[in-house]
């Protein structure tokens, strides 16, 4: 399967599953009478204090789920690895990424720039870690749960 493809048909499993019957309390929208479910962009913002908002599923539960997270300026996260495959789209701002076994140590210097628009995937068990630099950043990820984050030692 080529990436374009890939895109295509993961786009359309997301764009799915935000219009998807079945949803969990944590959502931030509750279907209609009709069972549609949109989500403006209003809704999609972070509580006062959290960074996560949960747009579709539960990503500790089994089943596919849909998170946003905006990371502020100059914040991130530590090398780290997920049991399951995640894909993700950069949704404002630029990103930067370290991945493979370069990404086992800290260094904020050897990351990659990850503009706006960008897809990214994830595999199982792919060591990592990324940030935002300059500005915020807000991305969205889409998975099989349950997920499990798993911190490697510094």
């Amino acid at each position: 399967m080529t990436v374009k493809k890939f895109v295509t048909w993961a786009s359309c499993i997301a764009g799915t599953l935000v219009f998807s019957i079945q949803l969990a309390s944590a959502q931030v929208v509750e279907p209609d009478e009709h069972g549609f479910m949109i989500a403006a962009p209003s809704d999609l913002v972070p509580d006062d204090g959290s960074i996560t908002t949960v747009v579709y599923g539960d990503p500790s539960k089994s089943g596919i789920y849909v998170i946003q997270i905006t990371f502020a300026a100059g914040r991130g996260s530590r090398p780290h690895y997920h049991n399951q495959a995640r894909y993700i789209t950069v949704l404002k701002g630029t990103w930067w990424v370290s991945t493979g076994p370069g990404a086992d140590v800290y260094d904020p210097d050897n990351m990659k720039r990850v503009e706006q628009g960008t897809f990214i995937y994830e595999p199982p068990n792919g060591h990592h870690y990324d940030m935002a630099k300059d500005e915020a950043v807000t991305v969205q990820i889409m998975g099989m749960g349950p997920v499990v984050t798993t911190s490697i030692p510094q």
